[in-house]
């Protein structure tokens, strides 16, 4: 395994800097701290042989492997030291608009969370005023979810060559602009007329859910940048709680007054509307492209980069390459998956055993989500604090699994109040996941782009949600709610499994942290261009 990052010399002579002007820098490390520039490190971790290469995050050359020294017109990624020369480390700053940012951003996630979900919570609802079935309102949750997976590439690109920024602006305008669309549809007939509302929200989120980890990681430093997720991630979360809240008493079942439905649904649509647009002007006036100070050694390292030097086809090859990232990517989406299908299921679920009782199906969504919007903060502060990542991630995994059985077996007790403890216990451990899988999984890919890794994460969620809201819904409507709840059971088995076989290798905290064991040595490589010697660093780590 190679790793590194490559940084252009601001501070060399001539003389002093491999010819053609650009440092392979690896960093953290306590032992050569005052032998590089601290503001260029990098640590990188070992493979199983205890023993890697440093090299420049975008390209596949070794770093003893100089380019002019062959001949060829390509980045020296070597470091040559000078001796006596004065070191100078870049400063790391905490922004005080970070908070803003990370508001903002949690806020207009929970608008486009809100809009994805109040169809499915009052799906006798509008199967009653648009005239359809049950699966045609599923549909419109599900659009979402296949939305998502043709678009996550380009979108990921965009993040990466356009920045966070305009990404942050596309995500708030074209959620405004889904919202105001819907305000279109209210009257009976209009089903296409809400579904392509719904395909603009759609899209919208694709701009959305694979920020927060990019927020965090651009805007906060080391000690809070896993609660900083768990934040961003959090905002996503109650606007599913407020959609599971709200919506049932805006809009209740009037099924013999289609008038009075078509005005409560106007109420909703309308309220939605104007809050996302104002939260569109709040994203223009709030949002920078990053802080004007790094707020961590490992962002330090990544805004040095030079653009040239990335390429996002490597990037996408380097992600797949990564083991434990490729289990990681199939048991996040096993997980997430789930949860997106008992999410979209859950009223007729609980309608089947307890007739009437929509406002009740809602509150008990609420109560899974509130749950889990704790259990993601208790376990981003967890991880700030410990660092423990997979064993975190595997531990909640199980408890997720076993929250599944219990509510599964319990659904058909008879007993609502045993359904709001039984959810509340699903959902502090289920969606308190979602953080954890993002944070680990930018520790074992770094320097790889965090967007990019959340993006192939979400990609995955729906692609496994599509699939089991599909298989769970025919179970539920063919057999019973408990035959589709012990599909998911089975899945979520494997996905414990695939948790368990995952490699730690927490790279970024290596980065900010310096906990490795390193030797330096000294790789001589002549320079037809100048007869001074690049230096290669090997680093050498006993992790």
């Amino acid at each position: 395994l190679q790793l590194g990052v490559a940084q252009r010399s601001s501070n060399l002579s001539p003389r002093g800097m491999c010819p053609n002007g650009f440092w392979a820098t690896t960093a953290g490390a306590a032992a050569f701290k005052n032998k590089l520039p601290r503001g260029s490190q990098a640590v990188t971790k070992g493979t199983s042989a205890g023993s890697i290469t440093a090299r420049a995050a975008s390209a596949a050359a070794p770093l003893h492997s100089c380019p002019r020294a062959r001949g060829e017109m390509a980045p020296c990624r070597h470091v040559s030291l000078r001796r006596g020369q004065q070191q100078q480390q870049p400063p790391t700053r905490l922004s005080r608009r970070r908070l803003a940012v990370l508001a903002v951003f949690s806020c207009y996630s929970l608008v486009n969370a809100f809009q994805w979900i109040q169809y499915s919570i009052l799906s006798n609802v509008f199967v009653r005023f648009y005239g359809v079935s049950f699966a045609h309102i599923d549909w419109l949750s599900m659009v979402y979810m296949v939305a998502y997976v043709p678009l996550i590439l380009p979108a990921t690109w965009l993040l990466d060559a356009r920045g966070l920024r305009l990404t942050a602006l596309l995500g708030a305008g074209l959620n405004a602009l889904g919202a105001w669309l819907k305000c279109g549809s209210l009257a009976p007939g209009r089903y296409a007329v809400t579904m392509a509302a719904q395909g603009v929200c759609a899209v919208a989120q694709v701009f959305i859910l694979g920020l927060p980890s990019r927020v965090a990681a651009v805007w906060f430093g080391p000690a809070e940048v896993s609660t900083a997720c768990a934040v961003a991630v959090l905002g996503n979360q109650l606007g599913t709680a407020i959609g599971f809240l709200l919506p049932p008493v805006l809009v209740p079942n009037t099924p013999d007054d289609i008038d009075l439905m078509a005005h409560n649904i106007s109420i909703m649509f309308y309220g939605t509307a104007i809050v996302s647009t104002l939260l569109f002007f709040l994203t223009g006036v709030v949002f920078e492209e990053k802080p004007k100070y790094p707020p961590s050694h490992s962002q330090a390292v990544l805004q040095t980069v030079p653009p040239e030097d990335y390429s996002y086809k490597q990037s996408i090859i380097n992600f797949f390459k990564n083991i434990p990232f490729v289990l990681l990517l199939i048991s996040y989406g096993i997980m997430t998956g789930a949860f997106y299908s008992v999410s979209t299921l859950l009223n007729q679920m609980i309608v089947t055993h307890y007739e009437g009782e929509e406002v009740n199906a809602g509150r008990i969504g609420l109560t899974l989500v509130v749950a889990g919007m704790v259990g993601s903060i208790i376990c981003g502060l967890w991880l700030d604090y410990t660092k423990t990542y997979k064993q975190t991630t595997l531990i909640v995994y199980i408890l997720s699994f076993i929250g599944m059985v219990v509510f599964t077996f319990t659904l058909d007790l008879g007993y609502l109040i045993v359904v709001f403890v039984t959810g509340g216990v699903l959902g502090f451990f289920m969606t308190g996941y979602l953080p954890l899988g993002f944070e680990f999984a930018v520790e074992i890919t770094y320097p790889e782009s965090e967007g990019t890794s959340s993006g192939l994460l979400n990609a995955s969620a729906q692609i496994f949600g599509i699939i089991f809201t599909l298989v769970q819904g025919k179970l539920t409507t063919n057999f019973s709610p408990c035959a589709g709840n012990l599909f998911l059971c089975a899945w979520m088995f494997v996905g414990i499994i695939l948790t368990a076989l995952i490699k730690s290798d927490l790279r970024r905290h290596n980065v900010n942290s310096g906990i490795m064991n390193v030797d330096i040595k000294a790789v001589p490589v002549d320079s037809p261009g100048d007869h001074e010697t690049c230096t290669a660093l090997k680093v050498q780590s006993a992790l």
